[in-house]
């Protein structure tokens, strides 16, 4: 993998990511198909939409249909027939999810499925050797995901139990891999300089920032994602996990970051929560019933380019599958135009312009 910045505007950064399966350009939203799938999407449509990267989970994959299975097939590229980057996460906030069904050790974590209770234990080599079985372009090293609030004691027996695993991780990485280390230290400055200090010590190939929108104010999280960025190398890739609202990512790439990733798009497809240019749509509500207006008239996607208000309310109302994949279409192109269009405001020298153009239309979408 090769990284190079093509223009900077203060702490914002105009890239590229080249990879033996393409390039993604940065800064850049990962799609979620956390089990070899985008929800409601062909990895032909995904292409189409633009997407040049996509994200897929550890833990999951792991659990169903197994790491062999992939592999048997000529891992996850061939199994999902998706030719272009993916980045496998690596299960670790999976892990920290399952709250009272995992026990956190030392070597790793023991937890029991979600799926059927079944008990399994994840250790850093195990983690990596799935990954290497999948055989995603950049994998990610197994951390553990500080909970919020958290003290300052757990907190840094928390980041020394990540260093550690992170060492580990790199000790046992499938050499055609690259691999990203993820920086915690919960909310404490200096615990966030001393976690990055000592991944930049271990020179990984990128730099994630973790631990992150776990249920602290907004405010701190921004005052976390400002601190952290500059702390890593300016020549590698700064990966902000799990963030989507989009308001957030106009902050976070004012600070240097380059990679996003979330299911906020596709989760709210599914729920019938289009995001738009005027402010977010709940197409269930009564008023879109004789409405004969596409979804959203400056949108030049497939769902609004071809069909109503009324009909997308239609479809959502009777349960039809279409009303899932009109949706997705729709909301992973919004993601993936703002996108286009925040690096040709980055690249024009107008990102300034752009952040204050956009701030009342992403207020209506994310908080409305």
């Amino acid at each position: 993998m090769n990284f190079e910045i093509m223009i900077t505007d203060g702490s914002t950064r105009l890239g590229k990511i080249t990879t033996d399966r393409g390039i993604i350009n940065t800064p850049a939203f990962m799609p979620v198909g956390t089990n070899a799938t985008v929800k409601a999407m062909t990895p032909g449509e995904m292409k189409e939409l633009g997407a040049e990267v996509l994200l897929s989970n550890t833990y999951h994959l792991y659990l169903r249909p197994g790491h062999d299975v992939v592999s048997n097939v000529g891992g996850l590229h061939e199994f999902m027939q998706w030719d272009g980057p993916i980045l496998t996460d690596s299960g670790g906030f999976q892990v920290f999810s399952l709250a009272q069904l995992r026990k956190i050790k030392d070597d790793g974590v023991e937890f029991r499925s979600h799926i059927d209770g079944s008990l399994h234990f994840l250790t850093p080599e195990l983690v990596m050797h799935i990954q290497g079985a999948l055989g995603s372009d950049i994998a990610m090293v197994f951390d553990e995901c500080t909970p919020y609030p958290a003290d300052k004691e757990y907190t840094m027996n928390s980041l020394k139990l990540t260093s550690r695993w992170a060492q580990r991780c790199l000790d046992a990485r499938n050499s055609e891999q690259s691999l990203f280390g993820i920086v915690q230290g919960g909310m404490y400055k200096d615990l966030r300089r001393q976690s990055a200090e000592e991944l930049i010590e271990m020179d990984f190939n990128g730099y994630a920032i973790g631990g992150l929108s776990v249920g602290e104010p907004k405010e701190l999280m921004y005052e976390m994602i400002h601190h952290t960025g500059p702390l890593l190398p300016k020549n590698k890739p700064r990966y902000l996990m799990g963030i989507g609202d989009l308001l957030d990512v106009l902050e976070a790439v004012s600070a240097g970051i380059d990679m996003f990733d979330c299911v906020m798009p596709t989760r709210n497809a599914r729920n019938g929560a289009l995001f738009t240019s005027q402010g977010r749509i709940s197409i269930k509500r009564e008023e879109f019933k004789n409405d004969d207006a596409p979804l959203d008239p400056k949108c030049s996607c497939y769902t609004c380019s071809n069909f109503s208000r009324a009909y997308l309310r239609h479809v959502y109302m009777i349960k039809e599958i279409i009303s899932m994949r009109l949706n997705t279409i729709h909301n992973i192109h919004f993601f993936l135009d703002f996108f286009r269009n925040m690096r040709d405001a980055i690249g024009n020298g107008e990102f300034g312009k752009f952040r204050d153009e956009q701030t009342p239309v992403l207020q209506e979408n994310f908080h409305p």
